[in-house]
């Protein structure tokens, strides 16, 4: 019986808590009023751009392309070295060599792997042959610190074989 009537008693109980004395908020609210209203600041002056007009005279135009000294260099500097266009991309070729790190080196029956960890912490075994990083780079020799590689690198007119190393690295 006498759990009915609770729920009609707390409203009750509550509405004996509220202070109908405002006085502190009136107080305050005049406080606010008397104060003296502060001026918004102006906005800056904009100067203005003073032109310029470029006059070549006898210097070079820098709004037209430049004959490029090296360009001509390079094209004869192509040895016709080519990615193979029809071999299949292996997993470690989608990373850069500045994101893979030598972590050792597995020996099994006169062969000789190479552990390579990625960036995002997975470890993978690499042979003589395989290949990594972005420029075609393929494993010429794996020893105990470091895994030795010939990228080839685009040039202007063809590619360029590079040798690369990744390095065992501590952590």
């Amino acid at each position: 019986m006498m759990k009915k009537f609770i729920p009609l008693m707390v409203p009750l109980l509550l509405a004996g808590c509220v202070n109908t004395d405002k006085s502190d908020l009136q107080t305050y609210i005049d406080d606010v009023k008397s104060r003296q209203a502060s001026g918004i600041e102006p906005i800056p002056e904009i100067k203005q751009v003073v032109g310029f007009v470029y006059a070549a005279k006898n210097r070079r135009d820098p709004f037209t392309p430049q004959e490029d000294e090296t360009a001509a260099t390079e094209s004869v500097l192509d040895t016709g070295i080519r990615p193979d266009p029809n071999r299949r991309k292996e997993e470690l070729e989608s990373y850069s060599l500045d994101s893979l790190r030598m972590v050792g080196t597995l020996e099994q029956e006169q062969a000789t792997w190479g552990l390579v960890k990625t960036s995002d912490g997975t470890i993978h075994r690499v042979a003589t042959g395989n290949y990594l990083g972005l420029n075609d780079g393929k494993i010429t020799r794996i020893s105990e610190d470091k895994i030795e590689l010939i990228e080839l690198v685009p040039t202007g007119s063809g590619f360029l074989e590079k040798e690369a190393a990744l390095a065992l690295g501590e952590e």
